[in-house]
């Protein structure tokens, strides 16, 4: 595999760019404070150490040098860091907001952007489809539109793209640090910026002029040689990534692409590399500045930033030269990927790490069984819907089309433009055109099918649960993600490759060696694809009605409804008591992968994103308890005489709240996995929830359970002690060992269990746990959250 808190006024902080308003783009960097920052630091506790060029950017961003006593140590440290951005889309912006609300602060400390690009519903394409999103949910867009309004944010109405492609179209600077509130914020690192997904509270942090943490990350390097045949895409170097690495042997580094390889790369392509990232649990990617960018910037309005950007490339925006003549002395572990050799992939289904390559995709298919029809191909999303993404693909279709052939009976063919500006320049050039030209169905500059925003219910597949494959160039396919049907299986390849399954219908169609046949009843072969990395006319900026809205107004007033469905002003946690946990009972024993999406689900659930108490009724209502033989969303009371005795896990987990008893949840390998959500760490607080043990957690998962106050462990013995909550955990009763004196010196944290039956105990364990908390953390966690923390500090100023 591997080749082997103290808040702090606004006048008081030193971002390198003040929020001084809404911005329609991103101002130039400061790069002489970055190089002065990072200055400092290197003559000090980095005692002049060469730097890969993820480090660079950390440490010139680091709050303040002053305050450290010695050099990170990577994955002990946390870092106190002074983010230059904040980017948020719709459906987590609604409980940040509301977070940010009870901060106290009169405006945003950093430029924050909010993008709704999740609410919109795929079903009868394009403005229609934005139209009907006014309908159902324009209290959620007023609310958002009357708080960036109140708070200085730029707000991206909805139809005007999905916020990572707008982010890279607008927002991304080499060199500058991000925070934004969805998993593949990632993507900006194309653009060779340090862009890292977090959970609300997290931005929270940055909006609020507090520094933010992070625990210091390794660096991997993925070392890129040659270049891409024909049919290769960016994307098939993230497949083989992530078959490589699996979903969670990223976790705790940074991936920094380096080598020869890089320079043949369009900058569009590698943020595609750097948004999958997110798929193999790595904390961010980050490619380092080519003549790519800089092309690219200058293409999207932002000349004034490339020219800055040139003149860092050798010294700030690039690893140290001693680091690009021995690699292997600076990165903490090495993978080496050979684009000449690299072949299509196709990964899944249900997973984003199981990888086949092209070639041995048709013998795959009947070895596992999976249904060859393909009954929907979806081109788009946040990490395939470039201006280069879409002439390449284009280029097939039109081969296509002018043989009379259309996509295959019995096949969806959906596209979904990342923005109103590839949208408007996909139309002009033609690209729209060839696309419809074989049955395309154009679908609203949103997010749409990749997140399960598709209505797809009358389509019998989904109608009768009927095992079937979809092929799409996404990012993340978990099991009923797409479209709510736990067989559907969608396998993530590139938009060349699912153009090649729309026209054949067969998920073992190769194009590369396999023949169509045209309307003559004729074979042929499609050739390779062509495509523009950037269009020869420029960019289309599109309609006006879909620029941002850039309008501050303090005096704003914010409407939440008191009878709202959909919006619920919150409530503060309750702190820690000071004493040890006791009486405390297992909800669950969660079997296997259970990502955010298991834990707190999307789809039809997005509309309850800013009401706590409703969307806290799908708790968990994904994962499978081991104590059952997997059976999903269903457990076992504890309670001897509560109601239900047996029942959903929402319904015992509110069962248990309203009787004050107080639950944990027993989690496997990488739980959390997935999307930045933190309603997956609210919703278990909200119903009682005082800890998370897990065998490892994700990292923002993690991240988020701390922001709410619960106490997340990870099991000193995990290939032991978790199966002894694997039977009937119904029986334990748990107290703590550890938490009455926590603190960042000592990570121990002992469970003692107890098995009761008929009133006795029959057997008892002691459990080792570790906890990972910074001093920090440990004060969100007495405080009973970061917020309660945050709101209790400005109180007292």
């Amino acid at each position: 595999m591997f080749r082997q808190h103290g808040l702090r006024s606004i006048a008081a902080r030193r971002y390198a760019t003040a929020s001084s308003g809404p911005q329609a783009r991103a101002a130039v960097p400061n790069y002489d404070l970055f190089r002065q920052r990072l200055d400092k630091a290197r003559a000090t506790v980095l005692e002049n150490k060469p730097l890969t060029l993820a480090q660079k950017i950390l440490y010139a961003h680091l709050h303040d040098v002053s305050s450290m006593s010695s050099a990170p140590v990577p994955g002990e440290t946390y870092l106190k860091l002074s983010p230059d951005r904040v980017a948020m889309q719709d459906a987590s912006a609604q409980m940040a907001i509301l977070q940010f609300m009870l901060s106290g602060m009169k405006q945003t400390a950093v430029p924050t952007s909010i993008h709704c690009d999740h609410l919109v519903e795929a079903y009868e394409g394009a403005d229609k489809d934005v139209a009907r999103s006014w309908q159902t949910s324009r209290e959620i867009y007023e609310f958002l539109q009357a708080a960036s309004q109140k708070y200085g944010i730029a707000f991206w109405k909805p139809g005007s793209g999905i916020i990572h492609q707008l982010v890279l179209e607008n927002y991304a600077a080499p060199g500058t640090l991000m925070l934004g509130t969805d998993s593949h914020t990632p993507n900006a690192g194309g653009l060779g910026m340090l862009a890292i997904g977090v959970g609300g509270a997290d931005a929270v942090d940055a909006m609020a002029s507090i520094p933010w943490e992070l625990k210091a990350p390794r660096v991997l390097g993925v070392r890129l040689s040659g270049s891409l045949h024909p049919w290769g895409s960016p994307k098939d170097v993230i497949l083989a990534l992530a078959g490589k690495l699996t979903v969670r042997g990223g976790t705790g580094y940074i991936v920094e692409y380096f080598g020869e390889g890089v320079a043949s790369l369009s900058c569009t392509g590698m943020a595609t590399i750097c948004n999958m990232g997110a798929e193999v649990g790595a904390t961010t990617s980050v490619f380092p500045y080519t003549p790519s960018m800089a092309r690219y910037l200058r293409a999207t309005q932002r000349a004034a930033i490339a020219a800055a950007a040139d003149a860092q490339q050798a010294t700030y925006l690039s690893a140290d030269e001693q680091v690009a003549q021995s690699p292997e002395k600076y990165y903490d572990e090495i993978v080496d990927i050979d684009l000449s050799s690299l072949e299509p992939g196709y990964n899944g289904p249900f997973t984003p790490d199981l990888y086949t390559p092209r070639s041995q995709m048709a013998d795959t298919v009947g070895r596992e069984q999976w249904s060859d029809k393909v009954s929907a191909a979806l081109i788009g999303s946040c990490t395939n819907s470039s201006y280069q993404d879409l002439s390449r693909a284009a280029s097939l279709a039109r081969q296509a089309s002018e043989r009379g052939l259309k996509v295959a009976a019995g096949t969806e063919f959906l596209v979904s433009p990342g923005s109103e500006q590839i949208r408007a320049t996909m139309e002009r050039d033609g690209i729209q055109q060839a696309f419809e030209s074989i049955g395309a169905q154009v679908l609203a500059n949103a997010c749409g099918p990749c997140i399960g925003q598709w209505n797809r219910d009358e389509n019998p597949v989904v109608k009768n649960r009927e095992t079937n494959s979809i092929v799409s160039s996404f990012n993340r396919n978990f099991r009923a993600r797409n479209d709510g049907n736990p067989n559907t299986m969608n396998f993530l390849t590139s938009p060349e490759m699912v153009l090649g399954a729309a026209l054949s219908g067969r998920l073992s169609f190769n194009p590369l060696v396999d023949t169509l046949t045209d309307s003559a009843g004729k074979e042929f072969r499609l050739q390779p694809p062509t495509g523009d990395e950037l269009p020869k006319d420029g960019y289309a900026q599109g309609r006006d009605e879909y620029r941002p809205l850039l309008d501050h107004q303090p005096a704003m007033e914010i409407p939440i409804a008191p009878t709202s469905a959909r919006l619920q002003t919150l409530e503060a946690f309750v702190p820690w008591s000071g004493q040890e946990f006791s009486d405390t009972r297992v909800l669950v024993t969660v079997q296997g992968k259970c990502t955010t999406d298991h834990i707190s689900a999307a789809g039809k659930w997005l509309k309850y994103k800013g009401h706590l108490e409703n969307l806290s009724r799908n708790t968990l209502i994904g994962a499978a308890n081991a104590a059952m033989d997997g059976q999903v969303n269903l457990v076992r009371n504890a309670v001897e005489g509560l109601e239900p005795a047996q029942g959903t896990i929402p319904d015992v987990a509110l069962a248990y709240k309203k009787a004050s008893v107080p639950w944990l949840v027993i989690a496997d390998y990488n739980y959390g996995e997935g999307s930045a959500r933190e309603h997956a760490a609210m919703q278990p607080r909200f119903l009682g929830c005082n800890m998370v043990v897990a065998r490892s957690f994700a990292r923002i998962h993690e991240t988020n359970l701390k922001k709410q106050g619960v106490l997340p462990l990870v099991f000193a013995r995990p290939d032991e002690d978790y199966f002894i909550f694997a039977k009937d955990p119904h029986e334990l009763v748990v107290r703590t060992q550890g938490v009455s004196d926590i603190n960042e010196h000592n990570p121990v944290v002992s469970l003692l269990v107890e098995r009761v039956r008929g009133g006795n105990v029959v057997e008892s364990y002691s459990v080792e746990c570790r906890h990972t908390m910074s001093a920090d953390q440990i004060g969100w966690f007495k405080a009973g959250s970061a917020l309660n923390l945050i709101a209790s500090q400005q109180g007292a100023r």
